[in-house]
């Protein structure tokens, strides 16, 4: 039997100097617990990649952004799916990050700042593909 396989999206905003936006998941978080990322979403049934940036951005940050190029690809086997991500550059085109936002169909961020990417070590060590898939970049 195929394990089933969910689709997601991880964006890679940067700053004039380069940094990283970072985010903090929320404590009750499934599998990344206060782990510090990379904002992510899931694709929904007929969604594009693209489109899944635009709406992650949105969503759980506050902003609109254009989606740059695909940086890297991946996967992961999680305890029930196939974690298939796309790692997609990005640049804010309106507004100012600020989190959690209203959206309660999705995983609300507690926290975000600017950081160096050695600051997604501890999320990859704890199985977070889209900090693996950054980190690899380095």
């Amino acid at each position: 039997m195929t394990e089933p396989v969910k689709r997601a999206v991880s964006l890679a905003i940067h700053d004039e100097d380069r940094r990283v936006l970072l985010v903090q998941r929320p404590p009750d978080d499934e599998d990344l617990p206060l782990a510090w990322g990379l904002p992510a979403a899931s694709l929904r049934p007929g969604e594009d990649w693209e489109s899944a940036v635009r709406r992650a951005a949105r969503d759980k940050l506050g902003v609109s952004v254009e989606p740059r190029r695909v940086l890297r690809e991946g996967d992961l086997g999680r305890s029930v799916y196939r974690l298939e991500m796309r790692l997609y550059e990005a640049s804010i085109v309106a507004g100012e990050p600020s989190v959690p936002q209203p959206a309660t169909d999705v995983t609300q961020y507690v926290d975000w700042r600017w950081g160096e990417p050695s600051e997604l070590a501890p999320a990859a060590s704890q199985g977070s593909l889209c900090s693996r898939l950054y980190l690899a970049m380095e």
